[in-house]
C-alpha cells in the first residue's frame, strides 16, 4: 500500500470567530465561539490525507504538556501513524491563535515552540523507507531544518530513492529564498501560497513565478492561489483551476487540505493534471465548516462534493 509520512510543524490552534472588532488594550469583545482544533501543516495535510484513504505517519515534535496531548491524542484519533512524534521537555507544544473575521478570512498569533527543536537528527531515515513520499510541510517555521540542514534532509530523502515535496510558510524573519534555495532541486512536488510565492520569487504573475522555481530545479510546482484557484506546472504542462463556488466558512487549513488533496491523488494513481483537480477541489471543500481539517469527512463524500459542483474526479 501506498503510504505518506508528513514530517513538519504540529500546533493547537485555538480559534475564535467571528473577529468583528480587535479589543482595545485591557477591553473585551465577543465572539460566537472560541474552539480547540489540531493544526500545523503536517498535521492538517496528515490529518485530510488519511479522510480521503491514504495510509499516514506523522513525524515531528511537541512539548510534554496538556497541549502536546491534545495534538498526539487527536492524531491518533484519527488513525494516524504517531510513534515517530518526539516530545521535547521544558518547552511549549506550538500554538496559533486563529483570528477568523466573518469573509473567513483569518489572521494568526503564532508560538513556535516545540517546532523549533526539530532537527535532522530526529528523522529516522530508515522508517521513512516505508513510505512513498515524504512531505515537509511548514518550512520557515521550522528553524532546525533550514539551509544546510535543510538540504541535508532532502539528499538523504532522494538517497532512499522516495518522492519528496516541500510545503512553505509566511517567513516573518524575512529571509524567504536563501533558507531553501539550495533545496529547491530535491524537490518532486514544490506547493506554496501565492502571496509567499511573490516574497520567494519578488514576481507578480503566477505563471513567471511557476518558471522560477521550475529554473531553480523543482520538478513540479502547484501554486495555492486563494479565492482565485490554483495553477500548476511540471515545466511542460500546465493548468489553472478557478476556485470552485463555496459558501466559505472559515478558510485556516484550506491550503493544507490542498496539498492533501493532491498527494492522496498522487498514491491513487492519478495523472499530474487530475491530481491538480482533485486538489483543487478538495482545498474548496475544506472551507465550508470552522477548523483546518473538519469540512473533509471522506473519499467518497469528497467525490460527491466534487460531483455537485460539476466536477468530475
Amino acid at each position: 500500500m501506498e503510504k505518506l509520512a508528513c514530517l513538519g510543524i504540529l500546533v493547537g490552534d485555538f480559534v475564535t470567530r467571528p473577529v468583528v472588532q480587535i479589543p482595545e488594550r485591557g477591553k473585551l469583545t465577543l465572539v460566537e465561539t472560541c474552539e480547540l482544533h489540531i493544526g500545523g501543516c503536517a498535521s492538517n495535510t496528515a490529518v485530510v490525507a488519511k479522510k480521503l484513504g491514504s495510509t499516514v505517519s506523522v513525524i515531528g515534535k511537541i512539548g510534554q504538556d496538556a497541549l502536546g496531548d491534545f495534538v498526539l491524542n487527536a492524531l491518533k484519533k484519527e488513525g494516524i501513524e504517531v510513534s515517530k512524534v518526539r516530545i521535547e521537555k521544558n518547552i511549549t507544544t506550538s500554538g496559533t491563535a486563529v483570528l477568523v473575521f466573518p469573509d473567513g478570512e483569518r489572521s494568526f498569533l503564532h508560538s513556535i515552540g516545540a517546532n523549533s527543536k526539530f532537527t535532522v537528527s530526529d528523522i529516522d531515515f530508515e522508517y521513512l523507507k516505508n513510505f512513498s513520499i515524504v512531505h515537509v510541510a511548514g518550512i520557515f517555521l521550522l528553524p532546525g531544518l533550514e539551509y544546510e540542514n535543510l538540504k541535508e534532509l532532502s539528499m538523504k530523502v532522494k538517497g532512499i530513492g522516495k518522492t519528496l515535496s516541500f510545503d512553505t510558510a509566511w517567513d516573518s524573519t524575512g529571509r524567504w529564498l536563501a533558507v531553501i534555495k539550495d533545496s529547491i532541486p530535491y524537490v518532486d512536488y514544490f506547493f506554496t501560497s501565492l502571496e509567499e510565492a511573490k516574497m520567494l520569487s519578488k514576481k507578480d504573475d503566477y505563471k513567471d513565478i511557476a518558471k522560477f522555481f521550475i529554473d531553480l530545479g523543482a520538478k513540479n510546482v502547484c501554486l495555492k492561489m486563494g479565492p482565485a484557484g490554483s495553477f500548476i506546472t511540471d515545466g511542460k504542462q500546465s493548468q489553472f483551476f478557478p476556485a470552485l463556488k463555496v459558501n466559505t466558512v472559515d478558510s485556516t487549513g484550506a491550503g493544507d487540505a490542498y496539498v492533501a488533496g493532491f498527494l492522496t491523488g498522487i498514491l491513487k494513481g492519478y495523472p499530474f493534471l487530475k491530481c491538480g483537480l482533485i486538489a483543487n477541489a478538495v482545498g474548496a471543500m475544506s472551507v465550508t465548516a470552522v477548523g483546518a481539517t473538519n469540512g473533509i469527512t471522506n473519499w467518497e463524500d469528497f467525490v460527491s462534493f466534487a460531483k455537485q459542483h460539476n466536477v468530475e474526479i
